[in-house]
């Protein structure tokens, strides 16, 4: 009976401790909970993290923003309207405020340039824009890697160097071009100076794209019997001699696009005016100064059209090694109305005045 009586307690332990085991492992809630708490997070720790990613990235997509540093030669109505027309084409094409301009001028000094283009890539801007050929030059030797987009460049091969010119520069460079055709140039000079006889080159020694042009223009002129000869002056201090000297040879002088001459007109027609010698520009704001016409581009529309290319590169992923270098859309005739009266010359049909004040 004791026995018996030992034996059903026992049993009755081993049972309790049984049933207890088995509450604490299925069906404790605060256990259940936490282990589904745990496995839910897990899960949508997973998930949300995902998410979270794609969001921010498409938020980043939506939001870009663009660091652009701008090198301008030096202060000058083309060069203006350039900048101008590459601004204007980068805020409607990013939308305002996603595009900081870094904008600097170099005041026509190669120093300059230097400090301002190093100073850009110390920066890591997205992009540089080079607003003329010493510009260009000197940013493509300071970064192979930041894209760099020309404007106001008169021929990339020349200014570059490159030999096999294709169309595209083949690297970090591509841009527009302000060449307006040289062949039309001469022809005006021949409609509008039917009697000249030798006509004067006037450009810096400095500016290869300028010597580029000259050869042009004299070989478009030399096959209408027209001899040409070229002065040039290496600053502006070389200027006034220069001219002077020109005009005891010549009946006529041509200035191409020229930054080193465009800035100093004034000289230029204190000399030619009172000796009656007319002077046919490569673009307008040379003509305003002291042309009696030119065949002129826009170069607010080049401008444009190179913050459109900036756009491709930046927000499209264009390949800029392999973008054709793009030029100005149209070509107009336009005189000096003031300087044609002063020396009699009569301007045909088909000529736009350039307003007083350009």
């Amino acid at each position: 009976m004791k026995l018996k009586k030992i034996t059903a307690l026992m049993m009755a332990a081993v049972l309790t401790l049984s049933m207890t085991a088995c509450g604490g492992g299925s069906s404790d809630p605060s256990d259940s909970s936490s282990s589904t708490a745990t496995g839910a997070a897990e899960e949508t720790g997973d998930t949300g993290e995902t998410e979270g990613t794609e969001a921010s990235d498409e938020s980043g997509d939506a939001g870009d923003s663009y660091s652009i540093g701008i090198c301008q030669m030096l202060e000058h109505p083309a060069l203006d309207a350039a900048t101008e027309g590459f601004q204007d084409a980068c805020s409607e094409k990013f939308g305002e405020g996603s595009v900081d301009f870094d904008l600097q001028n170099a005041q026509g000094e190669q120093a300059m340039c230097s400090t301002i283009v190093n100073n850009f890539v110390a920066a890591d801007v997205d992009l540089i824009l080079a607003n003329a050929t010493l510009p260009l030059q000197t940013a493509a030797q300071a970064t192979g890697d930041i894209p760099i987009m020309g404007t106001s460049i008169t021929d990339y091969a020349t200014a570059l160097e490159i030999s096999d010119w294709t169309g595209a520069t083949g690297i970090n460079i591509s841009g527009t071009s302000d060449l307006a055709p040289i062949d039309e140039q001469a022809a005006m000079t021949l409609e509008l100076l039917p009697d000249v006889k030798t006509v004067g080159i006037l450009y810096c020694s400095a500016e290869p794209n300028s010597k580029y042009q000259a050869e042009l223009y004299t070989e478009a002129m030399t096959e209408n019997n027209v001899e040409c000869k070229e002065f040039t002056a290496a600053d502006s201090n070389e200027i006034q001699s220069v001219v002077t000297s020109a005009i005891e040879q010549c009946d006529a002088l041509y200035i191409p696009t020229d930054n080193t001459i465009a800035s100093n007109t004034d000289i230029i027609k204190n000399v030619c005016i009172p000796a009656k010698i007319p002077v046919i520009a490569g673009e307008e704001g040379i003509c305003a100064g002291c042309g009696v016409a030119t065949l002129s581009i826009s170069y607010y529309d080049i401008g444009y059209k190179a913050g459109e290319m900036a756009y491709d590169v930046l927000a499209n992923g264009a390949d800029i090694t392999t973008m054709d270098i793009e030029s100005a859309p149209e070509v107009t005739k336009m005189y000096n109305e003031e300087i044609c009266q002063e020396l009699g010359i009569t301007i045909p049909d088909g000529y736009e005045a350039i307003e007083a004040g350009e």
